[in-house]
């Protein structure tokens, strides 16, 4: 890496979002999994609402079939604006008004389904040569300080790829991608040789599994190029890490604040009833159902 691209703002964030979303079918054949409502938002402007706040200015969209409701969502909307101003909905104009406003968004095509690291690829003549943040669309945190920030903030101390992670429980460990640490783990930030896609519990090599994103350096394309396909002809977004880890440092770090895996139905439900707690018109009549529902 050259001593300009160290220095470089990370203003740029790819969300890859063309996948089918097929653990919520019905639902999904026509709606994109990431428009699905958390109260009275949806999953994927919680998202970037959260990149935006860790400073990210551009926010590439890798999306495929279906997905027109998203660029519909963060796109300008002269005539709905128009009709809320002549029906005095201020505050809903305001709102409305702010979502086109918060980034400036492109949307890249991923016109055939060949897995996430395929879809990370797609982005690369937007990306340029530098680094970025990677975020998935129906991941997201509730925290303090952005998860994005904090993924920022260790990039730039140390100067290579960092990746969220955070501890597993072991009866799920096989639904994630799991770390390698190179040396027993001391400290929120270590150093990984790979990771492990989707282990056993007793070959995991670590507790720690990969949440939240990452930041990466622009090698990453190389290295998801070099991969080779699987069985299905799919890139896989790990397999590049795994390349990259061999040649170059690459961290992990143990992320703070809660994680909503909004693309489990069990937490989405979850999600929507904690949201809807904190909401100030619908806290009080949740919180007396949630007590007596029937």
């Amino acid at each position: 890496m050259s001593k300009n691209r160290k220095s470089t703002k990370i203003r740029k964030a790819v969300i890859p979002v063309a996948g089918f979303g097929t653990r919520f079918l019905p639902m999904t054949i026509a709606q994109p999994k990431e428009m699905l409502p958390i109260v009275d938002k949806p999953i994927i402007q919680y998202v970037v609402e959260q990149v935006v706040a860790a400073g990210i200015t551009e926010i590439i969209f890798v999306t495929g079939r279906n997905k027109r409701a998203i660029e519909d969502h963060f796109d300008y909307s002269g005539e709905l604006e128009n009709l809320l101003r002549e029906n005095n909905k201020l505050e809903q104009l305001k709102e409305v008004h702010r979502i086109s406003q918060l980034a400036k968004f492109v949307f890249v095509r991923q016109n055939k389904m060949l897995g996430n690291g395929h879809a990370v690829l797609m982005a690369k003549e937007v990306v340029g040569d530098e680094p970025f943040l990677l975020c998935w669309g129906d991941d997201f945190f509730e925290s303090k300080v952005p998860v994005a920030r904090q993924l920022i903030d260790v990039f730039r101390k140390r100067k290579s790829s960092v990746i969220g992670v955070l501890p597993v429980k072991e009866e799920r460990i096989h639904k994630y991608g799991m770390m390698k640490p190179r040396a027993p783990v001391k400290g929120k930030t270590f150093q990984i040789t790979g990771i492990v896609e989707k282990p056993l519990p007793a070959n995991a090599p670590s507790h720690f599994g990969m949440f939240g994103g990452a930041v990466l350096t622009p090698d990453i394309f190389k290295y998801l190029e070099q991969a080779k396909p699987s069985s299905n002809g799919e890139i896989v977004y790990t397999d590049g890490i795994n390349l990259m880890a061999r040649r170059k440092p690459v961290f992990a770090h143990h992320l703070n604040g809660r994680y909503w895996d909004t693309g489990d139905k069990a937490e989405y439900i979850k999600a929507n009833i904690h949201f809807a707690l904190q909401h100030k018109d619908l806290r009080e009549p949740i919180r007396a159902y949630l007590k007596k529902p029937y």
